[in-house]
């Protein structure tokens, strides 16, 4: 019992660190016209994606260990599958951004000014990967309450 709680917290505190970082990543690629912007655009982005890891493995171990309510109750769950679609859209969407920031730390690393003309997007894409990670608590929090449960869940 005491495994499932922590679980469970440490999953909902990854949903507001990642919010967070996500929110000063954008912000710092809205920014990032020279190179001495990106320490800390570099900084945000490690945090979100330690934070969206320590969601994927939270969430990972309450579907498929034995913490929660098993993967049974999870895939007949309508709000699990927007839940997921709504992670596998943030992670298609990451691909660009992370290439690129690939890119530039790879650049930085060799003295060498990375090329940021298509910083803005990504921040747009940002913004977009943060409107996603809010629905993704809404259909959370609706499977919390029993919203959505399929019809022999109950």
């Amino acid at each position: 019992m005491l495994v499932r709680w922590l679980l469970a917290a440490i999953h909902l505190l990854a949903y507001g660190f990642a919010l967070a970082s996500i929110l000063r990543r954008t912000w710092a690629l809205r920014r990032a016209t020279v190179p001495a912007a990106l320490r800390s655009l570099f900084r945000a982005d490690t945090r979100w994606g330690l934070s969206a890891l320590v969601l994927v493995i939270t969430g990972l171990m309450r579907v498929f260990g034995t913490y929660e309510k098993g993967a049974d109750y999870y895939l007949h769950e309508p709000l699990f599958h927007v839940k997921m679609t709504l992670l596998v859209v943030i992670l298609v969407l990451e691909v660009p951004s992370m290439l690129a920031l690939m890119r530039w730390r790879a650049a930085v690393r060799k003295g060498a000014a990375p090329d940021l003309r298509k910083a803005r997007s990504y921040a747009h894409l940002s913004v977009i990967q943060t409107v996603l990670l809010v629905l993704m608590v809404f259909a959370a929090a609706g499977m919390a309450r029993g919203i959505g449960l399929s019809a022999g869940a109950v």
